[in-house]
């Protein structure tokens, strides 16, 4: 049985974008991608010098698949867990309906365990019990064929919010800009655009020259890794740097701007996103460079209060004591790996979502824009 496919790298480098012409899925590398019933994963641990994709046999495959980042950004993880629900139950078809929606259940608890800080995991995967919750009158098999059109739509559903934030971020890129990003928000962490580069995505496809500084990330590297790869790949003006040389970038007024994406954002406006993007938000507010963070509603969650009540996934600290596949520490030593930091609203100049940019008061702009269509519902 075929497990891996390696793609022909031509196939993920983004065609020459033009003022005219529209952006669409196969001109971006795909993280996620459902076909004939069969759910495969581009195994993001081995970019930039492979490409390969991972067809993925059961659920177990599907959880350390988000446990191991071979699939990771929070809404490429939500919409993978919602396909690993259909790999999960493709087989117990013969199950009676109550029974099967007990099972579905069971599974999506085990796929929510795999990863506690990105809200759009849980999202997904409740959404499609809920989904087979409300057909329990109707045959196995129908609730089955109902949970694939369900994951579809959360699929399709996050391309549409990457496009409209990438519409609504793009007017914040201006001709000459310099823009910094954080991790890996693009179109290996989407459905489509990304969310923090979907806006560089739309404003290049304008015709608008800007150059980008991409964060390395680390322990694992996902600025250097992906976003580096990816945006070299789509043309953009892009500059890879690590962790530490920003605050001496931005004294030298080479950024202008700053977009990150984000986890989980609370009710409050507080925002979770990749260990490192607190320390950049503190920068640029000592420089006075609006820092925005880009969002679909998937990733809002009006049931956490604030970033204070965000779980923070602790993660190996080996990952820590090396740096690709060389040790860097000494054996036995002490380490913290947080892999997520909580950047306080008040360091927030706005949110782009598909809706539009939210801004301060976060509580009460969040839930008027939010209120009904948010992960609280």
């Amino acid at each position: 049985m075929e497990l891996l496919r390696v793609i022909a790298v031509a196939s993920l480098i983004p065609h020459p974008m033009s003022e005219t012409k529209q952006l669409t899925a196969d001109q971006l590398p795909r993280a996620v991608r459902w076909a004939d019933g069969e759910l495969y994963l581009l195994d993001q641990t081995r970019l930039p010098l492979e490409t390969v994709e991972e067809k993925q046999e059961t659920v177990e495959q599907v959880w350390e698949s988000i446990k191991q980042l071979k699939v990771r950004g929070a809404p490429a993880i939500g919409v993978a867990a919602a396909y690993g629900l259909l790999v999960a139950m493709r087989d117990k078809q013969d199950l009676p309906p109550d029974d099967f929606i007990a099972e579905l259940k069971k599974q999506a608890d085990y796929l929510d365990s795999s990863r506690p800080t990105a809200v759009n995991l849980g999202w997904a995967v409740r959404r499609m019990v809920a989904k087979a919750a409300s057909l329990n009158a109707q045959s196995t098999e129908a609730i089955f064929e109902a949970l694939t059109a369900e994951a579809e739509a959360i699929h399709e559903e996050d391309r549409q919010l990457c496009l409209g934030m990438g519409k609504h971020g793009a007017p914040l890129i201006e001709e000459g800009m310099g823009i910094l990003t954080h991790c890996n928000a693009g179109a290996l962490a989407t459905s489509e655009l990304g969310t923090a580069l979907a806006p560089m995505y739309v404003a290049q496809s304008r015709g608008v020259n800007f150059r980008v500084y991409a964060d390395e990330t680390r322990p694992l590297l996902q600025g250097a890794r992906l976003t580096a790869w990816e945006l070299q790949q789509s043309g953009i003006d892009v500059t890879l740097i690590t962790d530490n040389m920003a605050a001496h970038l931005m004294s030298e007024g080479l950024i202008d701007l700053v977009i990150t994406g984000t986890d989980r954002v609370a009710a409050n406006g507080d925002v979770a996103n990749k260990i490192g993007t607190l320390g950049v938000a503190i920068l640029a507010k000592h420089f006075k460079i609006p820092f925005y963070v880009a969002c679909p509603s998937s990733t809002v969650d009006l049931d956490t209060p604030s970033g204070d009540n965000i779980p923070i996934e602790e993660r190996d600290g080996e990952e820590v004591c090396h740096f690709g596949h060389r040790r860097t520490a000494p054996e036995e030593i002490k380490t913290r790996n947080p892999a997520f930091d909580v950047t306080p609203n008040e360091l927030v100049t706005g949110l782009i979502t598909e809706k539009g940019i939210v801004t301060a008061p976060y509580g009460k702009n969040l839930r008027g824009m939010f209120g009904d269509d948010s992960t609280s519902s």
